[in-house]
């Protein structure tokens, strides 16, 4: 029996960052699913379920504090981990990613391998 893909949602208002996390994803064998906007992703997890969530901390509308903060109250998708990506390297807000239960919080630009890394540790099995 084939072994389902897991499906990772990308979030990022940068389409160049959203296009380049997705390719990447992609090639390392996963389904991706793409929104470039936090409102947008929030509408995208009424339907879809994805295994895991990669989002910039930084977007205009909402930030991915607030994203985090609005999934992890919707028991449904509340259990999904979460993987922050920044361009600002910010201690403390690696610190609040990690209070509001977020696994991980990674620098933009990311390394390939720590990301790969990542998503294999916090995917569930």
């Amino acid at each position: 029996m084939k072994e389902k893909k897991k499906q990772i949602l990308v979030v990022d208002d940068e389409p160049s960052w959203l296009k380049s996390m997705a390719i990447m994803l992609r090639k390392e064998g996963y389904q991706v699913k793409e929104a470039q906007s936090a409102a947008e992703a929030l509408t995208l997890l009424i339907k879809y379920r994805p295994d895991l969530i990669v989002s910039d901390l930084t977007m205009p509308d909402m930030n991915g504090f607030d994203l985090l903060d609005r999934i992890k109250k919707q028991p449904t998708i509340s259990g999904t981990p979460v993987v922050f990506l920044s361009a600002i390297d910010d201690f403390y807000a690696k610190k609040v990613a990690r209070e509001l239960g977020a696994k991980a919080c990674l620098p933009k630009p990311y390394d390939k391998n720590d990301m790969v890394s990542i998503l294999k540790q916090y995917l569930p099995r």
